[in-house]
Order: C-alpha cells, then sequence, then structure tokens
C-alpha cells in the first residue's frame, strides 16, 4: 500500500505516528470530530481484553502476608494477551467454571527452607503456567526488568511457604483494573486553546505561568488580533499510550478500534431493524465482556468480520476500502489480526 501517494480525505481519519517502541506509542489522529477521539480514548482505558488472574485457590500459605493480599497482588501482574482472541470468555464456554478453551491455569510453589537465614522473595518469574492452554502466549507473566524477576509478590523466612492455584480469565478494565491493557493514555487537543475550552487561571501573565506541550509545535499558533472563530471545532487530537506489557502499543489502539466498530454495529443494526443476520450471544463479536458479564437485550447479530449495514459481503464502506470504516490503515490492510 502507497501511504504517500494516499488521497487521505477521501478515507476518513489519518493517524500519524510520531514515535513507537515496544512500550509505548505517540500518534496524531486527525480528520475525526472530538466525541469520536473521546470515545477512542475511552474505549481503549476500558474495554480492550486482556488476561489477568481472576481465582486463586489457596492450598497452603504460611507467609505473614493474608491470603486475599496476595490473591490482590497476583492479580495485578501483567500477563501476555497476544491473540487473546483464541480465548472464550467464562460467559460463552460451556464449562462449569474454568477449562483451558476460557482460561489458563498458573501455579505458584515457593519454599524458603528451614536452614536459609535469608529472606526469599517470590517473583513472577516463579509462575509456572500449566498446559493446555488456547494457545503458546497468553498467560505467561510480562516481564520487562533487566534482571528478568518480574513483580515481587511475596517475602518468606525460614520455613514459610506459600503453594496458589491461579486461574487467569479474560476480561476488560469496565469490570475491574487488573484488565486494564494500559498505564496511562495522555489525550491533548487545541493545544494553543485556540477554541477557548479552557479557561486558564493565573496571577499575572498566563503565558508565563501556563507553558505550551510539546504537542503546540504541531499546530499554527494564533496571530495578534486575530479574530474568534465561533465555527470553529477541534480536529487534531494528540495521544501517547503506555502499555503495561501485556499488549503492544499498536494492538492496543488496533483492538479499541474494533471494539468501537463492534458496538457500532450493534448499534446500527438495532436502529435499521435489520434481523437478517442470525447472532449467537459471541462477546468477541459486541464488544468487550468480563467474564461473568452477561449480554444485554438477547442476540447480538453481527456478522464475522466485524462488518456494518454499510458494509455488506466485504463491499467498499461509505468510507471507502473494505471491511472496516477505515479502509487501510498504517496499521495494516483491513484486518485486526495481524
Amino acid at each position: 500500500m502507497d501511504y504517500d501517494n494516499m488521497d487521505v480525505d477521501e478515507v476518513g481519519p489519518r493517524v500519524t505516528v510520531r514515535e513507537a517502541a515496544t512500550d509505548h506509542v505517540d500518534f496524531t489522529l486527525s480528520n475525526v470530530d472530538l466525541a469520536f477521539a473521546n470515545s477512542l480514548r475511552r474505549t481503549i482505558l476500558a474495554e480492550v481484553p486482556t488476561m489477568a488472574i481472576d481465582l486463586v485457590e489457596v492450598e497452603v500459605n504460611t507467609s505473614v502476608l493474608p491470603d486475599e493480599f496476595i490473591a490482590h497482588r497476583l492479580g495485578l501482574i501483567p500477563l501476555n494477551s497476544r491473540q487473546i482472541e483464541d480465548v472464550l470468555y467464562t460467559r460463552d464456554c460451556d464449562c462449569d467454571q474454568y477449562c483451558e478453551n476460557c482460561s489458563v491455569t498458573i501455579m505458584m510453589n515457593a519454599k524458603c527452607s528451614k536452614d536459609n537465614e535469608d529472606v526469599v522473595k517470590v517473583y513472577a518469574r516463579d509462575l509456572i503456567v500449566s498446559e493446555p492452554r488456547p494457545n503458546e502466549w497468553v498467560g505467561n507473566p510480562v516481564i520487562t526488568d533487566e534482571a528478568g524477576q518480574g513483580s515481587v509478590i511475596c517475602k518468606l523466612r525460614k520455613g514459610q511457604e506459600v503453594i496458589m492455584k491461579c486461574i487467569a480469565k479474560k476480561g476488560i478494565a469496565k469490570e475491574h483494573a487488573k484488565w486494564a491493557p494500559t498505564s496511562a493514555v495522555g489525550f491533548e487537543y487545541d493545544p494553543h486553546n485556540k477554541l477557548k475550552h479552557l479557561d486558564y487561571w493565573y496571577e499575572e501573565d498566563p503565558i508565563k505561568e501556563w507553558p505550551k506541550s510539546k504537542n503546540a509545535e504541531w499546530e499554527e499558533a494564533p496571530q495578534d488580533g486575530e479574530p474568534f472563530d465561533y465555527n470553529a471545532s477541534p480536529s487534531q487530537f494528540f495521544f501517547e499510550l503506555e502499555s503495561i506489557g501485556n499488549l503492544e502499543p499498536d494492538a492496543v489502539v488496533q483492538q479499541g478500534i474494533k471494539v468501537m466498530q463492534q458496538k457500532l454495529a450493534a448499534v446500527l443494526q438495532e436502529l435499521t431493524g435489520d434481523d437478517s443476520r442470525p447472532g449467537e450471544a459471541d462477546a468477541e463479536r459486541f464488544g468487550g465482556q468480563s467474564p461473568d458479564g452477561m449480554p444485554q437485550g438477547g442476540e447480538y447479530g453481527v456478522d464475522q468480520g466485524y462488518t456494518t449495514p454499510y458494509v455488506n459481503g466485504g463491499a467498499t464502506s461509505a468510507w471507502g476500502g473494505g471491511a472496516t470504516p477505515y479502509g487501510a490503515t498504517p496499521y495494516g490492510q483491513n484486518g485486526w489480526n495481524q
């Protein structure tokens, strides 16, 4: 795909990646309105599915920490969520509580010998992922420190022991923060405040007391005596996203857009009264769901491929391109599982 010669005005939203790394991405989103940009931000924060420990079965715990304290710490350890589409939500699985199709079993077995006078630290690296599981990635503890140890779970003195069976499930941050894919999502528009959406409080000089952000370099500064445009609205938005490691930053953005498409497809279907598409209660095709969440209003009726009434059978959408109203994006062509 030749992005340099692509007419961006014909394909709607435009994404410009300013900086990208393994744990964060800085990009601008333009040719959209404020409602759309803020919806994407909120979706990324709360509705992108990830894996996290949800159940803990305590067999032995002679440490000084209560069972609930350790269980809470285990739930906050980031787990790899690559190709999480392979994992079912618990509510969609036929099992009674959990199985290899909707969960990942992780064992923690640590003991400090009676001859050891030192404190033994139990790290995320000590978690053992059991087989089988939906794929080779999901459930692996995310370890990014140079020592390769991961988060500290607890400390043991001589003779103390912990044996716990952890069950990781698929969920979203709207249900619990442990399923959050990001540690922060920075969002800004109109860095020069030309639209007067902000009313600065200052003592003497607002220019000195409110320094401009780095995003001000990407927009033209207002001229002295420039008349105020009452019809102006923001069209360029600056995002800075930091992942906690369970998903790559670009995958978080892709999943956020995907969830928005699924929700909009369901709304459009309800508004148009189109019942021609048979639907199962499939959370993947309707949007983010918590493990124990229930569908609202029965059937979802959204086809595989996340098409909307504007995209029928792979036809060209109203935005240009196929399968998604964004056509081909810098993240890949017509698909979110690449």
